[in-house]
């Protein structure tokens, strides 16, 4: 009986022990199932979902792309001043005024004139190209009498400034003779109150002289494109 007593008890302490064993095993951080487990999780989180799903927006992409977009076109939107000289002046913005040229053909009748335009707008543009010239019968545009006209020199882009000015030079043929003159052709010579000229894009102007009246021979004219340097 003694040695009975003894085996059980030698046992009871032995389930004891295995049970105490069990309980601190599971409850360490590190070791067992629980370490083998979690670790997968934590593989994950450095190299898997995480990234993929930071690399994407949370509309799936639509939000990121525009902001990328709107960078390059930024510049764009802050060169208003290039734009305005890119834009043709309207005819509503200049002021036409002509004058005598200083250099002309020989004769009695007005030889050349030279035509300004003064841009009265409120921003920069441009003025490019060759006029068309037309006179106005007893001054009234509605009975213009277009001229053949003669193309002088390259056209280019001339900027204007608010308040800056561009011009053209119109050679007439001239009248030669004194009192109503003569045409050297023959033709009758022809007087004109006023002219209308016309600017590719920039409208059509009616312009006087500031002394005298246009005469001119044969329905042609010789004419520049519109420059920045005052002509003579």
């Amino acid at each position: 009986m003694k040695y009975g007593n003894s085996i059980r008890r030698a046992g009871m302490a032995m389930v004891a022990v295995s049970a105490a064993t069990l309980l601190a095993t599971g409850c360490q951080p590190g070791g067992g199932d629980a370490a083998e487990s979690g670790s997968p999780t934590a593989a994950g989180g450095s190299s898997g979902a995480p990234d993929s799903a930071a690399s994407k927006p949370a509309d799936g992409g639509t939000s990121a792309m525009p902001a990328a977009s709107a960078s390059p076109s930024a510049p764009g939107s802050g060169t208003g001043s290039s734009e305005d000289e890119a834009r043709t002046c309207p005819g509503t913005g200049l002021k036409a005024s002509a004058y005598q040229a200083a250099v002309r053909p020989d004769g009695t009748g007005i030889g050349a004139a030279v035509v300004e335009f003064a841009n009265t707008s409120g921003h920069a543009c441009t003025l490019q190209g060759h006029p068309t010239v037309a006179g106005a019968g007893n001054g009234s545009p509605q009975k213009n009498a277009p001229l053949t006209v003669t193309r002088s020199g390259s056209a280019s882009p001339v900027r204007l400034a608010p308040g800056g000015k561009a011009w053209v030079k119109l050679t007439f043929v001239q009248v030669q003779g004194e009192g109503d003159g003569y045409c050297k052709s023959g033709s009758e010579p022809v007087v004109y109150p006023t002219l209308v000229v016309g600017l590719p894009g920039a409208g059509a102007h009616q312009v006087a002289l500031e002394d005298g009246l246009f005469a001119e021979c044969d329905n042609k004219v010789t004419v520049t494109a519109v420059t920045a340097a005052k002509p003579s």
